[in-house]
């Protein structure tokens, strides 16, 4: 089995495949100071829960934007699965075409984003990515990453609208009853989930726009089932798209 896991900035994903099957996954905060063993225990936890030995990895993927966490990632893979992590990374076989003007600033999750979205639909496509930020990637033909929009995710504008202000509350991320609301709460939620459904769909207007056509446009993330449905622009949403992502890296290097 191989073990994949996605190191973003609020959320960690682990996934748990078997040939090209996702058996198990598993959604964890990100602790960005967790140690080795902390790491372990968590994981030796899920894997206890589910009747799974560590002892039936046979190979580890890791994805990871959240540079201090890296070194202890590594130990604790090799402590407790007694494995060698392959880290996305420079160097890393992944069979992407990366056009930016240095490939080496495209992050680690964006990259994985677009293998599997090359593997798994048709291009060109726009894979959006709603996390901790929201990201936009283009993809061109034969699996050519040629760029994309990077904003603030969802969570860090609501965060950011009760931080910087003195009376507003902080607010549960939901779809409002109405775009009028008729209360603080309800206003601040229609603020931000239409507004953010305001976003989206404007950038996928005018990245078309800039484009030309658009074969699929998928959507992932944390928050991609919430969202995802009432944005016209986006057919399909796979939250798993990360994970299978490096599943395929990982084959491509073994």
């Amino acid at each position: 089995m191989i073990l994949v896991m996605d190191v973003g900035n609020t959320q960690t994903t682990v996934g748990l495949y078997d040939k090209k099957n996702l058996i198990y996954h598993w959604r964890l905060t990100t602790a960005r100071h967790r140690t080795m063993d902390e790491w372990g225990a968590v994981l030796q936890s899920l894997f206890h829960f589910n009747n799974i030995s560590t002892q039936e990895v046979s190979g580890v993927a890791i994805c990871s934007v959240v540079p201090p966490a890296d070194v202890q990632l590594r130990a604790m893979i090799g402590r407790y699965f007694n494995r060698e992590p392959l880290f996305v990374a420079p160097g890393v076989k992944t069979g992407l075409k990366i056009h930016y003007d240095n490939p080496a600033e495209v992050g680690a999750d964006r990259v994985v984003n677009a293998v599997a979205a090359c593997a798994k639909y048709e291009t060109p496509a726009i894979v959006v990515d709603l996390g901790t930020a929201t990201t936009f990637d283009m993809l061109g033909d034969g699996c050519g990453y040629l760029g994309g929009v990077i904003a603030p995710g969802l969570g860090i504008s609501a965060e950011a609208l009760f931080e910087r202000t003195a009376k507003l509350p902080k607010v549960e991320i939901i779809k409002p009853p109405r775009v009028i609301g008729r209360s603080t709460v309800c206003s601040m939620q229609s603020g931000l989930f239409w507004g953010y459904i305001g976003l989206m769909e404007g950038v996928l207007k005018r990245m078309k726009r800039e484009f030309g056509e658009v074969k699929t446009v998928v959507a992932t993330g944390g928050l991609a089932s919430a969202i995802a449905p009432e944005c016209k622009s986006i057919q399909v949403v796979d939250e798993d798209l990360t994970l299978e992502g490096l599943r395929i890296i990982y084959e491509k290097n073994t």
